[in-house]
C-alpha cells in the first residue's frame, strides 16, 4: 500500500528533511553553524503536532498516516538521542531505554495495525487512554522532549562560544540538563508501560502468543 499523499503526511514528512539538515549542522565544525540549527530543531517539534492538527480539520486521518507519523517521530527521537550520545552529553542507560521502549511500544502497534486498530485507537483502559492516547499527555510529552533536547544541543555552542559564562554556570547547567533527561525517561516509561500491559493482557495479546 502506498502512503497517500496528503498535507498532513507532506508535513510529517517535511519533518525528516528538516532533521537531516539539522544533522549537518550539528556536524560543522563552527559553532555557529550549530546555533542556527536550534530554530531548525523547534520546528521539527512544532511540526510534530501541526501535522495531527491538520489531518483532522482536512478529514486527512488515517490508520496509514498515523503509523507513519509514530515512525518518523521515532527515527527523530532516537536519532538525536544517539547524536547525544556521541557528543557525550548524555548517558548511555537512557539511549537505550528510549529505543528499547520504542521498539516493544512499536511492534504492539504494528501488530494492532494489522487487526484494523489505530495506534491510540487500541487503548482500552480509561488510564491507558488517558496517558498514551490523550491529548493532554500527548502535547505535554512532545513539549518536555522538545525542551530537553533543544537545551541539551544549545548547552554545545554556548561552551565554545561564551566559556567564562558556562564554566561559572556549569552547576546549574548539568543540575537542569539531568532534570531535563531524567523527565524524558520517566515520561517515555510512563507512555509504554500501558501498552505493553494492555497487551499482555488481551485475548489476541502475548499471553495468548504464549499459549499458542
Amino acid at each position: 500500500m502506498i502512503l497517500n499523499i496528503t498535507m498532513a503526511n507532506c508535513i510529517t514528512f517535511s519533518r525528516l528533511i528538516l532533521l537531516f539538515i539539522f544533522l549537518v549542522l550539528v556536524y560543522r565544525p563552527d559553532s555557529y553553524w550549530h546555533l542556527a540549527g536550534f530554530p531548525l530543531l523547534v520546528i521539527v517539534f512544532v511540526l510534530d503536532g501541526i501535522d495531527g492538527h491538520v489531518a483532522r480539520i482536512r478529514r486527512e486521518e488515517s490508520l496509514l498516516g498515523a503509523i507513519f507519523d509514530i515512525a518518523v517521530g521515532r527515527v527523530v527521537e532516537n536519532v538525536l538521542w544517539m547524536i547525544l550520545l556521541y557528543l557525550d552529553m548524555v548517558p548511555i542507560w537512557a539511549v537505550i531505554t528510549f529505543i528499547t521502549r520504542g521498539f516493544l511500544v512499536d511492534a504492539v502497534r504494528f501488530h494492532a495495525a494489522s487487526r484494523g486498530q489505530t495506534p491510540f485507537g487500541m487503548m482500552q483502559s480509561s488510564l491507558g487512554k488517558f496517558l498514551v492516547a490523550g491529548r493532554f499527555m500527548r502535547i505535554f510529552y512532545n513539549c518536555v522532549k522538545a525542551a530537553t533536547f533543544s537545551y541539551l544541543f544549545m548547552l554545545r555552542p554556548l561552551q565554545v562560544l561564551a566559556p567564562d559564562f558556562y564554566k561559572g554556570w556549569s552547576g546549574a547547567f548539568n543540575k537542569f540538563k539531568q532534570i531535563g533527561v531524567y523527565s524524558a525517561v520517566a515520561i517515555c516509561l510512563l507512555r509504554g508501560l500501558p501498552v505493553l500491559i494492555e497487551f499482555a493482557w488481551r485475548r489476541d495479546g502475548l499471553l495468548a502468543a504464549l499459549r499458542s
